[in-house]
């Protein structure tokens, strides 16, 4: 079994920053990949962002630009840099883990609010 605990979020004014942090309880290079998922009220759920255990990365086309994915193998953690945010980020982002099936973080809440 594997745990993923997120930390990090909060409420932040636009155009500030925030930064996710999800600590495995494993190696995170024993995953084919790791990513970042979000979803709003009333909405599904959404893929944020990727890496691979190759490092290559994929990000949704609203979080280009803005948002870095990245990854510590020393401490099984993996990031999500936050950059000009907007009102729209507004969400619960879940960690995911996945090795053939899918592993995922409780989720953190993020509220961007003036």
């Amino acid at each position: 079994q594997v745990q993923l605990v997120e930390s990090g979020g909060g409420l932040v004014q636009p155009g500030g920053s925030l930064r996710l942090s999800c600590a495995a309880s494993r190696s995170i290079s024993s995953f084919w990949r790791m990513g970042w998922y979000r979803q709003a009220p009333g909405a599904q759920r959404e893929l944020v962002a990727i890496v691979t255990s190759g490092g290559r990365t994929n990000y949704a086309d609203s979080v280009k630009g803005r948002f870095t994915i990245s990854g510590d193998n020393a401490k099984n953690t993996v990031y999500l840099q936050m950059n000009s945010l907007k009102p729209e980020d507004t969400a619960v982002y879940y960690c995911n883990a996945h090795i053939g099936f899918d592993f995922w973080g409780q989720g953190t809440q993020v509220t961007v609010s003036s």
